[in-house]
């Protein structure tokens, strides 16, 4: 997971992560304040995982922006380990954490090939 690693360290400031592993899953953890499930996408393709977000947000009332310093627009690939597969994988946001759940890829359990004669 040393690629991994390094891709998390190049992350934006403004976005803190955790990888987790069970036996037979990884846990991706992300700090994404004002993430809404309806604005972020998140795909597993190619040994990799890409997360493509944006903060909603308005200024209230009366107010305008006069300076932006919290804006989140994320778009990062993140390489993924060898053994993680995208299928059954499950994501959920609840305040502005996402969390993705990717199952590891498992081998067939053992299996006996029956041998005929021609």
């Amino acid at each position: 997971m040393p690629a991994l690693r390094e891709a998390l360290r190049d992350l934006p400031d403004a976005v803190f992560a955790d990888v987790l592993e069970s036996e037979d899953a990884y846990l991706f953890v992300l700090d994404l304040p004002g993430v809404t499930a309806e604005s972020i996408d998140a795909t597993v393709e190619g040994g990799r995982l890409r997360i493509e977000g944006q903060r909603t947000k308005d200024a209230p009332g009366e107010f305008r922006f006069v300076r932006e310093d919290r804006s989140v627009f994320l778009d990062v690939e993140l390489p993924l380990p060898p053994d993680t597969t995208g299928q059954g994988a499950e994501g959920t946001v609840e305040n502005g954490v996402l969390e993705l759940r990717l199952p590891k890829a498992t081998a067939a359990p053992s299996t006996t090939i029956p041998i005929g004669e021609d």
